[in-house]
């Protein structure tokens, strides 16, 4: 796929991925010769699906309908999206990272392209100079067929005029509609859907959101921030939200094939472990989520060390406990991230807290941790994807009561919940020790909440659920222009 995001901590690190991807890729002949089936070779060229390397079966040919099939030879089922095929659907982000919301698109991206959709891309927010990460992701979408526009250009204008569909991705993309449609912005509103992400207060500007009222619908992805934004558009902005849809998420395909594969698992545990210089028996608090004060690391690694001192005031017989930050990036947020190391430095944390660079490649980490920690602040996350990743492979989930994770994680069932803000320090050390010393409710927790995904977090849950809303935006459109 041509250049690559950076993705891991240190250059020794870097040296030892080489060798784990040539283990997987062993592994993966091996099981393909005992069960005569055709593994995937990562068509993109890319790590960012370690999936690819063990999946069993091979996917369809590109082109045509394309089916879910199950692996027992049944008749293939239907893909929910199949009505998407042929249709023109133009998707708008206002920036391309690694962060939630233009995976996400992304993502709706691939799966409008199995059902043979025609997708076309534009970044609002796009930097003028090279940048890797946008490079990758780029060329990425381009290898599955979506075609990649400038977002001022008439190419452009050109696309959402004929497009049977606009997704306008957060709020901020808003912007979009105006500075580049300029009068043609009536013509294209009834079939906008606008998938929103945010929480915070501050996206709350008629700049953003003053089309809002008149777009065919929009789409969020937990019914806490879709309460939130129909009160608080309603009370700041004097706006009344449109017809609003909650959709869940779901875990892609490609990570439930390695979550499910224990041989994937035990080779990432060794390796990521082996680099981070954390023992097999050693146990893992993760936090996977890009570092600002808003998700909390400062608060979690307070945790950790009262966490650390209970233990050793109580003297409880636990292995050694380890912390760690996924998500890093110095460039971003330094005094940030400089003051989470000071704090680590000043209480002598140094080889239990590790901090590893931000990648799009969470897999390998949720093989090798015990216990997964959403500590977003102040409203929570809107939905948090990183939660049912965890709980795809098993890990309790300690997670702050707010926001989506509510609607995720099953208290006392599927992990454990504590308060935002520093009240919520000594509660979350608290259930880090519960978790540290009793290996039967780590277990067990970690059943429940796989299951619990099973049930209703998997990516054929999100295409049905997406599908009844592009159905009925699509319905929404067609009645209007009947009427008009």
């Amino acid at each position: 796929m041509g250049k690559q995001p950076s993705a891991w901590i240190t250059t020794q690190q870097k040296k030892r991925w080489p060798l784990m991807i040539l283990l997987l890729l062993s592994l993966a002949t091996l099981m393909a010769f005992l069960i005569r089936s055709t593994f995937d070779s990562c068509s993109n060229g890319s790590i960012n699906n370690v999936g690819n390397f063990i999946r069993e079966g091979q996917e369809e040919e590109k082109g045509g309908t394309h089916h879910q099939v199950n692996r027992n030879d049944e008749a293939p089922t239907p893909n929910p999206l199949d009505f998407m095929k042929s249709k023109l659907v133009l998707l708008v982000s206002h920036e391309l990272s690694l962060s939630g919301g233009p995976l996400l698109l992304m993502e709706l991206a691939f799966l409008l392209r199995e059902v043979g959709a025609d997708v076309v891309w534009v970044t609002n927010q796009k930097q003028t100079e090279s940048d890797d990460i946008i490079y990758s992701l780029e060329h990425k979408m381009l290898n599955q067929g979506v075609q990649v526009f400038s977002a001022k250009g008439q190419e452009a204008i050109d696309t959402a005029l004929k497009a049977d569909l606009v997704v306008l991705n957060t709020a901020v993309a808003g912007k979009w509609l105006d500075a580049v449609l300029k009068e043609h912005v009536a013509d294209v509103l009834p079939k906008v859907l606008w998938w929103i992400h945010e929480m915070r207060g501050h996206y709350f500007k008629l700049e953003y959101v003053k089309h809002l009222p008149l777009v065919g619908g929009a789409m969020i992805d937990s019914h806490t921030t879709a309460n939130y934004w129909k009160n608080r558009t309603r009370e700041r902005l004097g706006i009344k939200m449109p017809e609003t849809y909650v959709v869940h998420l779901g875990n892609s395909k490609e990570l439930m094939e390695v979550a499910e594969n224990r041989v994937a698992k035990r080779v990432l545990r060794e390796h990521v472990r082996e680099s981070l210089g954390v023992k097999n028996e050693d146990l893992v608090f993760a936090l996977i989520n890009s570092v600002s004060r808003g998700k909390g690391q400062d608060l979690f690694l307070r945790s950790f060390h009262e966490s650390l001192k209970l233990i050793q005031e109580r003297k409880l017989k636990v292995p050694p406990i380890h912390a760690v930050i996924v998500g890093s990036d110095m460039n971003a947020q330094t005094k940030f991230e400089t003051e989470l190391r000071n704090f680590v430095s000043q209480n002598n944390m140094q080889g239990r807290v590790h901090f590893v660079n931000k990648t799009l490649t969470v897999a390998p980490y949720l093989a090798s941790i015990d216990v997964l920690v959403q500590n977003s602040q102040a409203r929570g996350e809107c939905f948090g994807r990183i939660t049912i990743e965890a709980m795809a492979f098993q890990l309790p989930v300690l997670g702050t009561a707010a926001g989506g994770t509510m609607e995720i994680v099953v208290n006392g069932t599927t992990g454990l919940l504590h308060p935002v803000g520093k009240e919520g320090v000594m509660p979350l050390s608290n259930n880090i020790v519960k978790l540290a010393t009793n290996v039967e409710k780590r277990l067990t927790m970690g059943k429940k909440g796989y299951e619990r995904v099973k049930e209703r977090f998997l990516e054929h849950h999100m295409s049905e659920r997406i599908a009844k809303v592009l159905k009925e935006i699509l319905l929404h459109k067609a009645k209007r222009h009947s009427e008009s």
